[in-house]
């Protein structure tokens, strides 16, 4: 900063006030300024200055370490938000096991985080996170309600709920459900809402098959479907990509022979063949409204109960009424 007043003849403190964004520079004095930076290839000390301000404008992440479409979204839409309110997010992630876990959270902060938002999808994650002692505001995603400080999710036993309407609706009575991993909190609330539904239509619970939300798993499920069912609600779109390929191989059609209802609404839906009727989240939505309910907690208000965000049906080409 130094050498930078010394190349634009002005102080120390003019070059501070240009780099902060005051308005009470002239006009001529800052293009000096930012003419010397420029040449110079001046950068703020990060360091330097969280020591002067004792703010370091940053909000941790903890994502878990998978390439799978919710976790990636909702991170993207916790940097373009905290980004939009003149902050940054520091991401790591954590493989499923504690002390992996413990790791990524001693890490961010150790950083001296402003915040910490945790893509907490397993019981194992909520476990770790109070062992530790955490004193910044921290936000817990798609943990349903069993998260620990403000907790953001869409909710799940809602839009399993809009599945299953949707399929009764459409007259079928024979449904198998092709659950996620049971330890994922998400894939239990789906599963709980689905046995939900069968119960109250008088309808018996057929054998529950579970997948690892891939679409292998979902392609191997088809030869294990009971043979009356006449239509699946798959816990995610990968699994019933993999499902609807498995059936056509084995010479079934949908959805004139069984139905299949996915949960996400991933981008490529919508070309499946055919495309997926399914539920949609809003992954983006779910990081922003973390965000800012965390900025505001940063500038002195409480922490506040952030009801579950809607879940949408979207009805596309998979589904189908029963064949008579």
């Amino acid at each position: 900063m130094y050498d930078v007043a010394a190349r634009a003849g002005v102080s120390h403190q003019t070059v501070s006030r240009v780099v902060n964004g005051f308005d009470s520079i002239r006009p001529a004095t800052r293009d000096r300024v930012l003419a010397a930076i420029a040449e110079l290839g001046y950068r703020r000390n990060v360091a330097a200055r969280t020591l002067a301000t004792s703010r370091t404008r940053a909000i941790g992440v903890l994502a878990p370490a998978v390439t799978d479409y919710g976790p990636t979204s909702t991170v993207q839409g916790i940097e373009v938000a905290a980004r939009a309110a003149g902050y940054h997010s520091l991401v790591t992630t954590a493989a499923d096991d504690r002390d992996s876990i413990v790791s990524g959270l001693g890490f961010l902060l150790d950083q001296a985080i402003e915040a910490l938002v945790v893509i907490a999808p397993q019981q194992r994650v909520l476990e770790a996170l109070r062992e530790l002692d955490i004193r910044v505001p921290i936000a817990t995603l798609q943990a349903v309600e069993l998260g620990t400080g403000t907790v953001v999710s869409v909710d799940q036993a809602a839009g399993a709920g809009l599945v299953m309407d949707h399929l009764l609706g459409l007259g079928h009575r024979d449904i198998q459900h092709l659950a996620g991993p049971i330890e994922f909190l998400e894939a239990a609330a789906r599963r709980s809402a689905y046995e939900r539904a069968l119960v109250s239509a008088g309808t018996p619970v057929p054998e529950i098959l579970v997948g690892d939300w891939t679409a292998e798993s979902g392609y191997r499920a088809a030869s294990l479907l009971d043979p009356s069912a006449t239509a699946v609600f798959s816990a995610n779109d990968q699994m019933a990509l993999g499902l609807v390929h498995g059936l056509v191989a084995l010479g079934r059609q949908v959805p004139r022979d069984v139905s299949v209802v996915g949960f996400d609404d991933v981008p490529e839906a919508r070309f499946y063949l055919p495309a997926l009727t399914t539920v949609r989240q809003d992954f983006g939505q779910i990081g922003r409204v973390a965000v800012e309910s965390l900025i505001r907690q940063i500038e002195g208000e409480a922490a506040e109960h952030i009801p579950p965000l809607e879940a949408r049906l979207v009805v596309r080409e998979s589904t189908a009424p029963p064949a008579r």
